[in-house]
């Protein structure tokens, strides 16, 4: 069901300190920001040969990553994405053997401006899931 790695999620205290180093130390190819007031981030992707890293930055107070933040000031792997041919045939396969879909379970438009759905980090290993529609 799961097709390629889409991208690995970091969340960063400091979006413009973590785009100069995955630039200058690392050598990426990196984005402009790029704000998501409606998933409450600010992202920028870091283009690789075989996937991207998507760094986040929390975008206002009420941002669904500001949690995680305060958790973990220094910021960390927040979920990793996979994209799925069908996200409503691999949503509906899920729930069928009890994953958890977060959210009311339909899917919402991600930074790709594609359907996304994330799952339950305690149904899949302590990671948060997200599926992509390819």
């Amino acid at each position: 069901m799961i097709g390629r790695l889409n991208h690995v999620a970091i969340v960063v205290p400091d979006l413009a300190a973590a785009s100069r180093l995955y630039a200058d130390t690392l050598g990426g190819k990196v984005s402009a920001p790029v704000p998501q007031p409606a998933h409450g981030v600010t992202v920028v992707f870091v283009e690789l040969p075989n996937t991207k890293i998507e760094l986040l930055e929390p975008l206002g107070e009420g941002s669904p990553v500001r949690a995680f933040l305060d958790r973990n000031p220094a910021g960390g792997m927040h979920h990793i994405c996979y994209e799925v041919d069908d996200i409503l045939a691999a949503r509906d396969r899920l729930k069928a053997e009890g994953a958890r879909v977060l959210g009311d379970g339909e899917p919402k438009i991600g930074a790709h401006d594609k359907p996304v759905l994330f799952l339950h980090p305690k149904d899949f290993c302590g990671t948060l899931v997200e599926l992509e529609q390819a």
